[in-house]
């Protein structure tokens, strides 16, 4: 009996089950009995717990944090401590995946690029249908905003295929002035060779082994898994196509993201003066444009190779 409340539950139990005194019982179980008779004054909180529990059920791996932040967003002023406090009486607590991973060696930070579609970031994310068919996932990100700008879903994505979406994507926002990416076998075809050389677009590999040279999108790949993947079972590859299209709409314009101060990245990116409105970007809704056609039998050569590393 440590809390308050499991010795005021014990002197009850004494008072009713051996007729004591309270003036006994809390001499019994060494207790105090102002700290007996003291009725507490908070408020029951039953609007702010509903919508907490209401928003946690909807997204299931959002801490307190970022259930704070859209709280506040819907008008509901509550401290970060008290929050915390409803969070765990609630037993809302995300549980952890994984083991904890421990960095060897001294780090350096990596660049934030200061305007949109200064770097992007390339990297497929693999996933499977309920059946056992595979399924893999093309995700491209503004590093500077957080907007991810397209997730690509299909069986089978090449080289050529890849370069298509580039080539959709450069015609809705611009060229961007560097791709990072790691050295994929598609990455590293002469389909994107020649389109970096044709396109002049710097495109940067990371080093083999090396993912934290590539944080932005590992991280983004995390929260994808994390929320969308391992919490949905897809049944057809059309099913995952409209849902990663739906969860891509709400992390641009609903999910907020602590490292640009708690914003959406359609917020952030709306204080810069980008090529286009972003009223137009987002007027065409959550459903992502109609993907390239899958690649045709055939072989491309680049005019002149890139170097890697």
């Amino acid at each position: 009996m440590v809390t308050p409340a499991a010795k005021r539950k014990a002197v009850a139990r004494l008072k009713e089950g051996f007729g004591m005194s309270e003036r006994r019982a809390c001499k019994a179980i060494g207790g105090c009995r102002m700290t007996v008779r003291y009725e507490t004054s908070r408020p029951d909180d039953r609007e702010l717990r509903a919508r907490m529990k209401a928003i946690a059920q909807e997204r299931r791996r959002f801490g307190y944090r970022r259930l704070l932040v859209m709280l506040r967003r819907e008008g509901l002023v509550v401290n970060h401590k008290k929050l915390f406090r409803l969070y765990r009486e609630e037993k809302l607590a995300v549980r952890r995946r994984g083991g904890r991973k421990r960095a060897i060696g001294t780090r350096a930070p990596m660049l934030v690029p200061l305007r949109p579609d200064e770097r992007w970031s390339l990297d497929f994310v693999s996933d499977q249908l309920t059946d056992g068919r595979r399924l893999r996932i093309l995700a491209v990100v503004d590093d500077c905003t957080r907007e991810c700008l397209v997730l690509i879903v299909d069986t089978s994505l090449s080289g050529m295929r890849v370069a298509r979406e580039l080539d959709r994507l450069i015609t809705e926002r611009g060229r961007p002035r560097m791709i990072v990416s790691d050295n994929g076998s598609e990455f590293t075809s002469n389909a994107i060779l020649a389109w970096a050389d044709q396109n002049r677009v710097e495109w940067h590999y990371i080093a083999p082994g090396k993912p934290m040279q590539n944080g932005f999108i590992e991280s983004f790949n995390g929260r994808l898994r994390d929320e969308l993947l391992n919490e949905t079972l897809f049944t057809s590859q059309a099913q995952a196509r409209v849902a990663i299209a739906l969860w891509r709409a709400d992390y641009n314009t609903a999910r907020t993201h602590s490292q640009i101060a708690w914003q959406t990245p359609a917020e952030f990116a709306s204080t810069f003066n980008p090529r286009r409105s972003l009223a137009l970007r987002y007027a065409k809704g959550s459903a992502p444009a109609p993907v390239a056609s899958p690649a045709q039998q055939g072989k491309t050569h680049a005019g002149n190779e890139l170097k890697t590393g």
